[in-house]
């Protein structure tokens, strides 16, 4: 069965990301910083994303 890129995509994990970095700067600075928390979540979707890729490459040997 063949699955469709999008399937691929990390989103959810990335929001997840988003949601515990800003909250985490919120709760130990009192100000959140959306800019960081999502280039970093964007960075972590990214490693999620190679990363599902790879071990799908490698179950299909």
């Amino acid at each position: 069965m063949v699955m469709a890129f999008s399937d691929n995509l990390p989103i959810s994990e990335s929001l997840g990301v988003f949601i515990g970095i800003t909250g985490f700067n919120w709760l130990s600075e009192g100000q959140a910083e959306p800019l960081k928390a999502a280039v970093t979540a964007v960075a972590a979707g990214a490693i999620i994303a190679i990363a599902r890729h790879w071990l799908g490459k490698r179950r299909k040997r």
